[in-house]
C-alpha cells in the first residue's frame, strides 16, 4: 500500500493556526490533500495531527485521521522522520502493509499531482531511500556575503571573489513540498539529505517556503499571478515573481 502522510500539528508559532489558515479561500492544508487525491497513487491519505480542529478540516476535504499524534511528537523540535515513523508504525499496528510513504507538507499550495507521480517513479527506478522536491537557487551561493558586527561585509567563500557567476556550479535547496521514502527508510529514521536520496527539481516559480508572515504574503501574491494571469513562457512568469 502507498500512503500519503500530511503532518499538521496545531502549535505553529510564527503563523498561528498556519495549517488551516485560509489561503485564497480555503484552508491551506486542503491544497495538499487535493494534490494527493489528484495524483492517483495513494490508497490512503492520512493527516497526522494533535489538534481536533485540524482533524475536522482534514476530514472535510477527504483525508483520514485514523489516530491522533502524541504530544511528545508535536513540539517545536520533533523532525519529519520521527513523525513519519510514528505514522507508519501506527498504520502497521492497525493491520496495514505500507510499501512506500510520501510525506506531504500541509503548507504546499503550489504542489502539483504530476510532481508526486514523477518523484515516485524516480524513487522506484533508482531504488533510493528517498526522493524529494528541490529547486535551484536564483543566484550562485558561492557569491554569498554576510554582514559583520561593524556593518562591514565579508564573503562566505572569498576564493570566488573574481569568479564569474556563469562559471560557478548550480546549487539546489529543499522545496519544502514532499518527501517520498521507502517504509524501511522512514522506520529507520534515516537522514533525508544524504547520498541515499535523490531530488526532483521543480521550477522556482512553483516553490515558496511558508514559515513567516512575509513568506505567506509572498505565496499569496505568487498564487494570484499564477491563477489569474497564466503565462505560457516560464521565464516570463519567473521574472514577474522575482
Amino acid at each position: 500500500m502507498r500512503v500519503a502522510v500530511i503532518p499538521a500539528r496545531g502549535g505553529s508559532k510564527r503563523i498561528p493556526r498556519k495549517n488551516i489558515k485560509l489561503f485564497h479561500g480555503k484552508p491551506i492544508i486542503a491544497y495538499s490533500i487535493e494534490a494527493a487525491q489528484a495524483c492517483g497513487l495513494f490508497e490512503r491519505i492520512i493527516v497526522s495531527t494533535d489538534d481536533d480542529e485540524i482533524a475536522e478540516v482534514a476530514r472535510r476535504f477527504g483525508a483520514e485521521v485514523p489516530f491522533m499524534r502524541p504530544k511528545e511528537l508535536s513540539d517545536d523540535y520533533t523532525g519529519t522522520t520521527a513523525v513519519m515513523a510514528h505514522a507508519i508504525r501506527t498504520l502497521q499496528e492497525q493491520g496495514d502493509t505500507v510499501d512506500a510513504a510520501c510525506c506531504i507538507y500541509a503548507t504546499a499550495p503550489f504542489l502539483e499531482a504530476e510532481f508526486l507521480r514523477a518523484a515516485y517513479a524516480k524513487l522506484m527506478d533508482q531504488t533510493r531511500a528517498f526522493t524529494f522536491s528541490a529547486t535551484s537557487y536564483s543566484f550562485p551561493i558561492f557569491r554569498a556575503i554576510h554582514p559583520a558586527q561593524d556593518d562591514s561585509i565579508a564573503m562566505f567563500w572569498p576564493e570566488h571573489l573574481t569568479s564569474r557567476s556563469q562559471d560557478l556550479p548550480e546549487a539546489y535547496h529543499d522545496a519544502g513540498q514532499f518527501y517520498w521514502g521507502s517504509t524501511d527508510a522512514w522506520l529507520s529514521e534515516l537522514p533525508i539529505f544524504a547520498p541515499h536520496s535523490s531530488i526532483l527539481v521543480l521550477p522556482r516559480h512553483l516553490v515558496q517556503d511558508i514559515d513567516t508572515p512575509e513568506d505567506w504574503k509572498r505565496a499569496e501574491l505568487m498564487f494570484h499571478v499564477l491563477k489569474t494571469a497564466p503565462i505560457n513562457d516560464i521565464s516570463q512568469t519567473s521574472d514577474l515573481l522575482g
